[in-house]
């Protein structure tokens, strides 16, 4: 039986409260009309090291008196158990495979923890981190301590709004899903706690729903927070007891995601932290008229892939369009066909020629336009523009 249960939880928000910040709950008024809901923000994004994962951290060193301590991560566990660490005067390694992205490296070093790269994957980096001798050994999820922490976000939660119908949260490992559930259904029992995964990692999902332990090869995702081959065997536990639901969301609207809380809050989330607001794009129907938190898990996002993230983004709700169009390769070809463009008012963002397509005729050539647009019904109104003036789109 875990021993994880609320007053465990509150032993933890009284042990980290010198170290962690309560995080806000902001009422999103932009979300709320877009989803026609009640939508709230916690905002987990925003505590030192950027993510939850420093609350779970504190709880578990706090009570290590001396020695060194050894963590696998992606990396926020990694900056997480690195300032716990140097800030309760211990000394941490971390094992980071050699995918994690240079930005979480880095990060975590500046905490003043040792880095060790190996393998590709973090069950590579896990294993590895694990079979270290001389260390004490801080689990990123499937540990009682490190549950505790990370519900004492649902602590929180349920003490500053009330009647919430219900609390959506990313879920890789497990262990932030699992301290807010014990938590939630504990202090409001008729809230419903849901679970959300990327499609390219979906072993808590596949676990959860034929209720028993799926390992799953992670894909490359933008939620590489959450790109957790096995959800963990305590974990699992507590979600099979205490968790409404898990779904999964497209790598297209955790992209679109991330840039809506860019454009509507003003706020930095990577992907991991954007799933529930994917789930809600998602799913909108489900949760029309409900009071909702999503749980934002964390900011560190990578900026070199950031520009990447947004041109998805504005790909996937239509606000920028690519198609094709064969024309005649003469001086003043294109005039035609731009002034449609212009007169939609589209912006264009950029044209290519292509004159060696194998299925283009002599004389003629592929031009290939990248277009700013109003939205997608906007995209296809100016494609039926120049549909309606006797061009063939690609």
């Amino acid at each position: 039986m875990i021993g994880v249960n609320l007053l465990s939880i509150r032993d933890a928000t009284a042990s980290i409260l010198p170290y962690v910040h309560k995080t806000p709950l902001i009422y999103s008024n932009s979300f709320s009309k877009m989803f026609d809901a009640e939508v709230y923000i916690k905002a987990e994004n925003l505590p030192k090291t950027g993510s939850f994962k420093v609350r779970g951290a504190f709880n578990k060193l706090r009570k290590l008196r001396e020695g060194k301590v050894i963590a696998a991560s992606m990396g926020n566990h990694a900056q997480g158990v690195a300032f716990a660490a140097m800030s309760l005067g211990l000394k941490a390694s971390i094992v980071m495979p050699s995918t994690a992205s240079i930005v979480k490296q880095e990060a975590t070093k500046g905490y003043g923890a040792e880095v060790i790269l190996h393998g590709e994957s973090f069950s590579d980096a896990l294993n590895y981190a694990i079979a270290q001798k001389g260390y004490e050994f801080i689990h990123a999820f499937d540990d009682e301590d490190i549950i505790a922490g990370q519900g004492t976000i649902g602590i929180e939660i349920a003490e500053e709004l009330k009647d919430v119908d219900v609390v959506i949260v990313p879920v890789g490992g497990g262990g932030l899903i699992a301290g807010i559930s014990v938590a939630i259904k504990n202090l409001s029992p008729k809230t419903q706690v849901i679970g959300v995964q990327t499609i390219s990692a979906t072993s808590a999902y596949d676990s959860f729903h034929s209720k028993k332990l799926v390992e799953s090869i992670p894909q490359p995702t933008l939620a590489d927070g959450i790109a957790v081959g096995k959800v963990g065997i305590k974990t699992l536990e507590i979600i099979d007891k205490h968790v409404d639901d898990i779904v999964k969301v497209s790598e297209e609207s955790i992209a679109m995601s991330v840039l809506l809380f860019l454009e509507r809050k003003k706020l930095v989330v990577e992907g991991a932290g954007a799933v529930p607001l994917a789930a809600l794009l998602e799913q909108k129907d489900r949760f029309k008229g409900k009071k909702i938190v999503l749980v934002i898990s964390g900011g560190n996002i990578d900026f070199t892939l950031i520009d990447r993230i947004i041109h998805k983004g504005l790909v996937s709700s239509g606000r920028i369009g690519v198609f094709k169009v064969i024309v005649d390769d003469v001086p003043g070809g294109l005039n035609k066909l731009t002034g449609i463009i212009a007169a939609q008012r589209g912006n264009i963002l950029n044209i290519v020629h292509d004159r060696l397509a194998q299925d283009v005729p002599v004389g003629k050539t592929m031009v290939i336009f990248t277009v700013e647009t109003k939205g997608r019904g906007h995209f296809e109104e100016i494609i039926s523009a120049i549909k309606e003036a006797g061009f063939s789109i690609r």
